[in-house]
């Protein structure tokens, strides 16, 4: 009778090690979630009972190689330094074993010969990813998430460097816009034309990104809700300027004299927008200022001003309204 409990604990025991993780092959692996034209998701459940911290109170760190485009995780486990790969699952751990004069200096180092190297930001290599404590199949790990999105930020910053929505127009897959915000801004204040102005309100609208050429739209709902009735007493005329208010490109390129004066003279304008938006925007309002004064100007006005620039156009205008007031 003992025999046969013995044998039945056996087979209980063996049965139960059987479904554990690690030896389903579950454990300590970088296994593929999904792979699309654009994006590279990856999950890695770590043990986490035998880690040990290895820099800045953190058990775990980032390496990158730059060449490869790959992202690693090094982790120090009982007396070793290993380093796995989140971007190529395929490609076999790098391990390194330590002795007593070992430093993390050195593992570092040891890698860096490699071609991995720490990184400051992965969102600037097109990586998001989130490291979390769980139990999985009654084992604690430390569960590692990433998702590649290098080859769409590409195409992106591609399309904002060249002022070019056509380059991602077609382009279903959502870029999360703390990948390229940024990057967008940066060529946002560099833009000087309504065309490129208008070319990036397409990107942004794509991304979700606020730009200083899009109008905010309200809903319809809001809209009818909100916007002041004919006979509602205006209260807030910042409101109405905002609630009504056009895109930059806009008034870079097709406003009035009087609308881009009045755009000019609110406060939140030149705190909106970038130093060379603002002077572009001072040009055209000159620009239509002197064309107003050469087409509708008085007499004495265009003698004044011809005074100061010396402008032939403004001589040859002012005999003909000599001749004609003959």
């Amino acid at each position: 009778m003992r025999i046969i409990v013995l044998f039945l604990f056996f087979l209980l025991f063996n049965s139960c090690s059987l479904n554990t993780p690690e030896f389903l092959g579950e454990l300590n692996k970088v296994t593929v979630v999904k792979y699309t034209p654009h994006v590279k998701q990856h999950r890695a459940y770590f043990t986490r009972s035998e880690l040990q911290i290895i820099k800045d109170g953190k058990k775990y760190l980032y390496l990158y190689h730059a060449k490869k485009n790959d992202l690693g995780i090094l982790l120090h486990r009982n007396d070793q330094y290993i380093l796995y790969n989140l971007s190529n699952p395929k490609q076999p751990a790098l391990a390194m074993t330590e002795n007593k004069k070992t430093t993390v200096t050195h593992v570092l180092k040891s890698f860096n010969s490699k071609g991995y190297h720490t990184i400051a930001s992965l969102q600037s290599i097109g990586y998001i990813s989130s490291i979390s404590l769980k139990r999985y199949k009654g084992v604690k790990t430390l569960l590692v998430e990433t998702q590649e999105y290098s080859s769409l930020q590409d195409l992106y910053k591609s399309a904002i460097r060249t002022y070019n929505a056509d380059k991602i127009k077609n382009i279903k897959t959502t870029l999360p816009k703390q990948l390229i915000v940024d990057y967008y801004k940066h060529y946002e204040k560099r833009a000087t034309t309504q065309d490129q102005l208008e070319q990036l309100q397409i990107i942004a609208q794509k991304l979700q990104i606020n730009s200083k050429g899009i109008a905010s739209q309200p809903q319809k709902e809001e809209s009818i809700q909100d916007a002041p009735t004919e006979n509602e007493p205006i209260e807030n005329e910042s409101f109405i300027l905002s609630y009504f208010q056009k895109p930059y490109s806009y008034y870079l390129g097709k406003a009035s004299l009087d609308e881009l004066r009045t755009y000019i003279a609110q406060s939140a304008t030149k705190s909106t927008l970038s130093n060379r938006q603002y002077t572009l925007l001072k040009q055209r309002e000159a620009s239509l200022k002197e064309e107003e004064l050469f087409n509708q100007g008085s007499l004495e006005e265009l003698i004044a001003a011809y005074k100061i620039n010396k402008d032939p156009k403004y001589k040859k205008h002012i005999m003909t309204l000599m001749k004609d007031n003959q």
